[in-house]
């Protein structure tokens, strides 16, 4: 982890001067966001509606907060509803030839993004990147998709939205509650009574909450091989591996370390990278012995080209009760009637 994370939510006292030396760039932060979002309010700035509806899926805090998989399973659901959706996304770390651009299945994370590709293989969506939202949801429309998710994008105010879900880390929450950079947030606490939905990623949210507020998990049930694609039931990869090499660049790695010994794992080795990490094979030479390694879909998307005999993947799932699950229903039927 960063110095600045261990500062933003672990309160690392020893470097408690951090926070005072960057209030002042945190109030510039405040005013500069605060005049642009109320110059959208007052029609200073141009607010674009689509032609189709728009679901928002975003944070107000930065890293890893569980959107990719909140985002996999309202594709699923909004199939299951007789819809076409389609994903749109910033594509962080890709380059693409031209923007907006839409994945296929030549695409690979270098060129589209991790997380596109990741939403991409996983779900086999229509999928499209590009910095101007309003573009590439124009895109999707035009390839038939009659629902468009926004991968993050949540201060993205110039695309007009029919549902915003604000994703939350039920154990991290919000650090030390100050803006960037003394803090981890993007917009303040008060951003999250003005949401639909406020879907709070594990831990033990008992009070505090908005009035609109989820829970949900993330379950792992297989472990995927990366050469062959080979499925595993964990249960029984988990009793032939019981210790196990693990790596992660992702907003959180910490928390992918502490799943898998949550899941009774008995990890030997670990390394963490900051979240979009372009790996490369040198990034797994500190590894000692060729016992199994374990990393994340997302990373794992990265690193297929060269992946060895003992590399696997452990993907995740978002759940949620059957109640809460029929509360995000309830609200997609809405817009779905608008």
């Amino acid at each position: 982890m960063r110095l600045i994370e261990k500062v933003w939510f672990q309160q690392h006292y020893a470097k408690w001067w951090l926070v005072p030396l960057l209030l002042p760039l945190s109030l510039l932060f405040w005013l500069i966001s605060s005049i642009r979002r109320i110059a959208f309010k007052l029609g200073l700035k141009e607010t674009v509606i689509l032609s189709k509806p728009v679901i928002v899926v975003g944070n107000i805090g930065v890293g890893g907060n569980g959107k990719t998989p909140v985002v996999l399973h309202l594709v699923e659901l909004l199939r299951s509803l007789g819809l076409n959706p389609g994903v749109i996304s910033r594509g962080y770390g890709g380059n693409a030839p031209h923007y907006p651009y839409l994945l296929s299945e030549e695409s690979n994370a270098e060129v589209a993004g991790d997380e596109p590709i990741l939403i991409y293989q996983r779900c086999h969506v229509p999928v499209a990147v590009g910095a101007d939202r309003i573009a590439s949801g124009q895109l999707l429309i035009e390839q038939g998709c009659d629902i468009i998710i926004s991968d993050d994008g949540l201060q993205y105010y110039r695309l007009a939205r029919d549902l915003e879900l604000v994703i939350v880390d039920g154990k991290r929450l919000f650090g030390n509650g100050l803006l960037l950079p003394a803090g981890p947030l993007r917009e303040g606490l008060w951003r999250l009574n003005t949401s639909d939905l406020v879907i709070y990623n594990g831990g033990d949210i008992t009070a505090d909450k908005p009035s609109m507020a989820l829970h949900m998990n993330l379950l792992a049930t297989k472990v995927y091989h990366l050469k062959s694609g080979e499925k595993r039931n964990l249960t029984d990869f988990i009793n032939e591996n019981k210790t196990v090499n693990a790596i992660a660049g992702i907003g959180d790695p910490h928390r992918f370390f502490n799943t898998l010994t949550t899941l009774q794992f008995e990890i030997n080795e670990q390394q963490a990278y900051v979240d979009h990490h372009h790996f490369t094979l040198d990034d797994f030479k500190q590894f000692s012995d060729n016992r199994a390694l374990l990393m994340t879909e997302k990373d794992a998307v990265k690193c297929r080209d060269f992946a060895q005999q003992h590399w696997w993947y452990l993907p995740v799932d978002a759940h949620f009760s059957e109640q809460e699950q029929a509360v995000l229903v309830a609200k997609i039927n809405r817009i779905k009637l608008n």
